[in-house]
């Protein structure tokens, strides 16, 4: 097996007296989707902060690509090539749909734009942006304003911005979360897609979304990972069971 571009080591967060993250190891293979589930309060958007850099740790390793980045800002993480989406949409709503993905585009330009040029005038910007969205498959709503597009459509948007800036490692919180049917079987088939090219790990609560794309599957109760492996060898897990209500039902759909 390849060397994973992502992987943890002990990796643990402390609020005070509360243990959030708790000794969690686990790695993402380009190519694979690693989905963590578990009940609320788990610890797994915790997690996500933590490989993002939005939270720093207080213990443990981060190592992308070789290098430890545990306790980078989001922003050197980011430009690290680590995009994520968050549970609350996080868009520029008064924007066009293209605006926001160029917007992401230029902050990876690796020069000062001069502040009173035109952005169109970047065709390097402007055709990364263009990209990220017709593989995100909104290169037909490009010029709607995002407020006007509907939530499956802003999910959609907010991981075209995330590729705009050209990650490897894709971290997606919940991006099903609020979607009907239709709309959450286009998440699945987008999230299919980008595993060919990407690293991703997958918080998400919708089982059939989950067993339709996990290639590996952690389980995490009370901040701790409780089962990881396969979905078979997680579905068979008798304390994978016995951790939820819905035991053997849930977790087969």
């Amino acid at each position: 097996m390849a060397e994973p571009i992502l992987r943890t080591e002990g990796l643990t967060k402390r609020f005070g007296g509360l243990v959030a993250v708790s000794d969690v190891s686990l790695d993402l293979q380009v190519g694979e989707v690693h989905v963590v589930i578990g009940p609320n309060g788990a610890g797994k958007s915790t997690l996500t902060n933590l490989l993002s850099g939005d939270l720093p740790p207080s213990a443990g390793r981060v190592v992308l690509e070789g290098r430890d980045i545990a306790g980078l800002s989001s922003d050197q993480i980011s430009r690290m090539g680590v995009g994520r989406s968050y549970q609350k949409t996080n868009i520029f709503l008064p924007f066009t749909v293209f605006e926001n993905a160029r917007l992401a585009a230029q902050s990876r330009t690796p020069h000062a734009m001069r502040v009173f040029g035109r952005a169109e005038a970047y065709a390097e910007i402007n055709a990364r942006a263009s990209a990220a969205l017709d593989a995100a498959g909104l290169g037909h709503r490009a010029g709607r304003v995002a407020a006007t597009l509907s939530h499956g459509e802003q999910r959609q948007l907010e991981i075209a911005m995330c590729l705009a800036t050209q990650p490897r490692v894709l971290l997606l919180d919940e991006p099903l979360a609020g979607m009907g049917p239709h709309e959450s079987q286009r998440m699945v088939e987008l999230i299919k897609k980008l595993t060919a090219d990407h690293a991703i790990m997958l918080i998400e609560h919708d089982m059939d979304a989950v067993f339709a794309v996990a290639h590996r599957l952690t389980v995490m109760v009370n901040g701790e990972v409780l089962e990881s492996g396969t979905p078979e060898q997680v579905r068979a897990s008798p304390a994978v069971q016995a951790a939820y209500l819905g035991g053997e039902e849930m977790l087969h759909g």
